[in-house]
């Protein structure tokens, strides 16, 4: 049964966010916002959390799954970029975008694209997420909140509660999201000179990065 913490979106009380860190340090699978749309998250590695991420969406391994960040430095332990890819992060973070880099072997192999070897990262631009992220001490895995069989991504913590109560071990409810999945961006053919391609435009405005 998931807990339910409801926290405040501009001013987040960190005793509510430490016991939904004690929940995912813990094993857990939470339902937390972000500034697009609720996402499901988990450990980065921790296997059957990851296994329990992927069966709540019902996705298999070659769907990418995004690392939550709390701000560039975390980056390169986790992808590989070059100098032109960091100007375009550090223009668009935080910010709801989703940039597909590739990833490095910190990265465990069950969670980056099996054919492709690449990460997805994003660094979300909202408070109560900042501040768990910050609790934390590490990205957490994460994927967009769209139930099985819908197109729509959820922004709704009561309709979340409701629905996956069951299946979840915590929902942090900061009031609703933007109801728009974030801009994804596939930056790995900038290593070879060319130019970023653009997988799904989404909340994120494309002139912020020039595209």
């Amino acid at each position: 049964m998931a807990q339910y913490f409801e926290i405040h979106p501009d001013n987040p009380q960190p005793r509510l966010l430490k016991q939904a860190v004690a929940i995912l340090q813990g094993g857990g699978v939470m339902a937390i916002p972000t500034d697009s749309s609720y996402a499901l998250v988990c450990q980065l590695d921790d296997s059957k959390a990851v296994e329990r991420l992927r069966r709540i969406r019902q996705i298999d391994e070659k769907h990418h799954l995004a690392l939550l960040c709390r701000d560039l430095s975390e980056l390169a332990s986790y992808a590989r970029v070059d100098n032109r890819q960091y100007r375009l992060l550090k223009q668009a973070t935080p910010g709801p975008y989703t940039f597909i880099l590739d990833a490095t072997k910190e990265v465990p192999r069950r969670v980056s694209h099996p054919q492709r070897k690449t990460i997805g990262l994003r660094v979300p631009d909202r408070k109560g997420t900042q501040l768990l992220l910050e609790m934390m001490g590490a990205p957490l895995l994460a994927s967009t909140f769209i139930p099985p069989g819908e197109t729509e991504p959820l922004n709704d913590p009561e309709e979340i509660r409701e629905r996956f109560e069951k299946l979840l071990d915590g929902v942090v409810d900061a009031g609703p999201c933007p109801l728009q999945p974030t801009t994804v961006v596939d930056l790995t053919p900038m290593e070879n000179g060319n130019e970023a391609i653009v997988v799904r435009e989404g909340r994120g405005p494309l002139s912020v990065l020039g595209l």
